[in-house]
């Protein structure tokens, strides 16, 4: 049985992070949130210590490390607001501990070499949760090309909606110097999961950008890619919102359409099982999909031009 750590243990996902603790016979023993309405903890470990002030649970951490106790910290999971990310991976590591970092692992490509030097440092390791490596429908599609001719480019759609409320942008998600913007908080691993089905990225364009919604177009070795994100819950298609449903994931690659809704919620526990076995994701395959955020922040929207999601229509009358 390995000891865990949770930080962000009031967030939106830290709860799948317990599941995932619990469901792989582990144990969370301190948990880390500024605020305290974390009464979830009791559904999975209502005996794991918490914290609402860093400085505690740093000290906390630290004396049962030096101690040597039963419960000295194995792991870190953080779940912490995505600009904090960075900073908390290096306690982890500096903690004696291994971690386990929400996506996306950090805002800008650059912060990853310096978290390589930490890791040769402690002798520690970052693990990441890259959940749709891990799908079933995405593994299938990863095989298909590959068996594919080497020359072939796939057409391939990808829309991800995700309905949010009004407190999304009031929130620190709605700040892009914290959360990264849309394509970094809510299109990581997508962007992730291309990279791994298709190959090197060759080409990043963004058609349209604002802070509940972009769009954009990605060329790959085996694949030419129209992207759209949104958090708003009109841009989802009629038939699907009238069904009362929130979220809309689909992939088209040429006639076949992937709609992989089902399953995405319990590949935490999946991850965690990877990770325990020695096989989870490292900083380095991280790296490409931070580059593409990076560039599709920083970018100029180019507008209904070339190769633009279809979607896109209904926005830019």
């Amino acid at each position: 049985m390995k000891n865990f750590a949770l930080i962000g243990a009031a967030g939106y996902i830290a709860p799948r992070h317990m599941k995932a603790i619990r469901d792989t016979q582990n144990n969370l023993v301190a948990a880390l949130d500024k605020n305290d309405s974390v009464g979830i903890i009791d559904s999975y470990f209502p005996e794991a210590s918490f914290f609402t002030e860093f400085e505690r649970f740093d000290r906390h951490v630290d004396k049962l490390r030096r101690a040597n106790h039963a419960q000295k910290v194995d792991y870190v999971s953080i779940c912490s607001p995505n600009y904090l990310h960075d900073s908390h991976m290096r306690f982890a590591l500096r903690s004696g501990a291994d971690a386990i970092c929400e996506k996306p692992l950090v805002l800008n490509p650059w912060n990853i070499d310096g978290l390589m030097d930490i890791e040769k440092d402690t002798g520690k390791r970052i693990n990441t949760i890259l959940q749709l490596r891990l799908h079933p429908a995405i593994i299938e599609l990863k095989q298909k090309v590959a068996q594919a001719d080497s020359q072939h480019k796939f057409d391939v759609e990808l829309t991800y909606i995700t309905s949010r409320g009004n407190w999304y942008l009031n929130s620190w998600k709605g700040d892009e110097t914290k959360s990264g913007g849309i394509a970094t908080n809510i299109g990581v691993h997508f962007y992730d999961m291309l990279h791994f089905v298709f190959g090197a990225l060759q080409q990043n364009q963004v058609h349209y950008h604002s802070p509940t919604c972009a769009s954009g177009y990605l060329e790959y070795e085996k694949a030419r890619v129209s992207w759209f994100l949104s958090v708003d819950v009109n841009h989802i298609p009629e038939q699907v919102r009238s069904q009362g449903q929130r979220t809309y994931r689909a992939i088209r690659a040429g006639d076949q359409e992937i709609e992989f809704s089902g399953g995405f919620t319990d590949l935490h526990t999946v991850s965690y099982q990877e990770i325990l076995a020695g096989r989870g994701f490292g900083l380095e395959e991280n790296r490409v999909a931070i580059e593409t955020v990076s560039t599709i922040r920083d970018a100029k929207p180019l507008g209904l031009v070339g190769n633009y999601h279809p979607f896109l229509r209904n926005i830019e009358k």
